[in-house]
This record gives C-alpha cells, structure tokens and sequence, in this order.
C-alpha cells in the first residue's frame, strides 16, 4: 500500500524565494517621504534601523546587556600611527631576540645583519603586512607605514621585503657600531634595536612616499594642462 507524501508546489517553492520587489519600493517611497504606509515590516525598519537609534538608550553593562552596533572598540579608538609603530616595533625586536641574540650571537655584525634583515624581511611580508590588511579600513591608512604597499598575495614582495631589510639590518649593524665606539651601548638589545630598526625603516618609506606623491603631483598637472589645452 502506498503511503501518500505531502509535495510543496514547485510554484509555492520559487514564490518563496522571490524577491518583493514592491515592498522595497514601498520603503524607498516612504524613506523619500513621498507617501505614508502602515506596513508592519516597513515600520519596523524605520523604527529598528533607520531613525529612532539613541546610543544612550542601549544597556552596555549587566545581564540585559545589549548588542551596539555602532560602538567603537578601544583599538579603533587608537591612532593608526600608534598601532603601526608599535607592530613595527614589536616584531623588530622579537627578530633581534630570537635570530640576532639567540641564533649567532657572536658572529660579525655583518653576517648578523644580513641573517637578521632575511629574517625580518620574512616576518614583514608573512606577518607584518597581513595584519596591517586585516586592521585597515577602507581608507587603506596603514599604506603608509608599509615599504611595499601591495596585497600581499604579491609574489615579488617577497623578495623586494627580503633585499630592503638586509639594507636595513646593514644600517642598524653600522649604527650599533657607531653607539658601541661613542661608548653609549655595549651590546645589542632589543629595546633600542627595535626603535632604530622602526627609525630607519619610516626614514626610508618617508622618501617612497614623498617621491610618489611628487609623482603623482607632476602627474595631475600635465593632466591638468592637457585638459586645458
């Protein structure tokens, strides 16, 4: 004996997903103001979403708690540059402690900066960069504090990442040299590495910067006289 199924019409199934083309019209006109409507979806929109938010109102602490979604959080609340120094900072002298400090230790300053720049190379491009990407808005503010501004899918960052930093380490080992012969260090720590790493590095992407805006400059103007001609 066959049993009977319950089928949903096939029509029943493909209205279910349409999209109510007239009752987002109905709200784009009430939103215009051009008509009135007792619609309870379209209410419940201008109530909830549109105009009767009051920050004040929202329970931020205790059990009845309530979710904001326009609050900030104490990192947004950061200045950008404070954020990129610091990371910067950061990761530069977990560098100097794990392979300058930790690996070769007493070996010459140069195969330290050239060991110690790959590394960091490595650590910006895998590390650094991304998480400047996941921070950022779409404003892309941390561009500025990057050598290489590009997705980081970029297969020739890599290696760009790679060649600056060993010039950077060269310039920390000379600089480190410098303070050890004027007595003010008597050896590598990464405190003060850290801070002449981010000082070298922003001196560097201070002049990418200033060279492309200047680019950019010269770039508009001929547009401009283009234009005008």
């Amino acid at each position: 004996m066959s049993k009977k199924k319950n089928k949903t019409p096939e029509t029943t199934i493909e209205n279910y997903y349409d999209l109510k083309v007239d009752k987002v019209d109905e709200l784009v006109a009430v939103l215009k103001g051009d008509v009135t409507t007792d619609s309870e979806a379209v209410n419940y929109a201008m109530n909830a979403n549109m105009g009767v938010y009051d920050p004040k109102n929202v329970k931020r602490n205790g059990k009845d708690k309530e979710f904001d979604p326009y609050k900030t959080d104490f990192l947004g609340r950061v200045p950008t540059w404070i954020k990129a120094i610091f990371i910067k900072f950061w990761f530069a002298g977990a560098v100097c402690y794990f392979v300058m400090m930790g690996i070769m230790p007493n070996s010459g300053y140069l195969d330290q900066a050239v060991l110690t720049g790959a590394v960091m190379g490595l650590v910006v491009d895998i590390l650094v960069n991304p998480l400047f990407r996941f921070m950022e808005s779409d404003r892309r503010e941390f561009n500025a504090y990057m050598m290489f501004p590009f997705p980081f899918k970029a297969f020739w960052t890599f290696f760009a990442n790679i060649f600056y930093y060993i010039i950077v380490g060269y310039l920390i080992a000379v600089s480190y040299t410098g303070l050890v012969f004027l007595n003010v260090v008597r050896g590598v720590e990464p405190l003060l590495f850290g801070v002449i790493c981010v000082a070298i590095d922003m001196v560097f992407i201070g002049i990418k910067d200033g060279v492309v805006a200047l680019v950019r400059h010269i770039k508009n103007r001929k547009k401009e006289k283009a234009a005008n001609v």
